[in-house]
């Protein structure tokens, strides 16, 4: 079963963004920080959309979109779920392949047809 990978550091943000994805029948698994993402994307194929957020401790999530990009070679699309509006950081973004960026608080409904979408790319 194909299943979303949910990355940020706030409990509160990842369980409120993994409980929406399931109340619509979508298999979740989450990671406490970029570098845990990157272990879930490198150990579980079933993976098929990230939705990362950006500030978080031990690696951030641009980081690791760079990482899964260039040491994994993944193409899962990835979207970027932050409280960041910065310019500069969207284009870093935009260079690494992210697939979207969200500015918090997380509005499932606004974009779960997106989400959608891209688990079936």
């Amino acid at each position: 079963m194909s299943s979303i990978l949910v990355v940020d550091d706030s409990a509160t943000v990842r369980d409120d963004v993994a409980n929406f994805l399931r109340q619509h029948s979508l298999n979740v698994v989450t990671a406490n920080d970029g570098r845990e993402g990157l272990q879930q994307l490198q150990a579980n194929n079933t993976i098929k959309l990230v939705i990362c957020d950006v500030n978080m401790p031990h690696m951030d999530g641009l980081t690791m979109v760079e990482k899964s990009r260039g040491e994994l070679r993944s193409q899962v699309p990835i979207i970027m779920l932050t409280t960041e509006n910065c310019p500069k950081m969207k284009e870093r973004g935009k260079a690494a392949g992210v697939k979207g960026w969200i500015v918090k608080p997380f509005n499932g409904p606004g974009i779960l047809g997106a989400i959608q979408k891209l688990m079936a790319s």
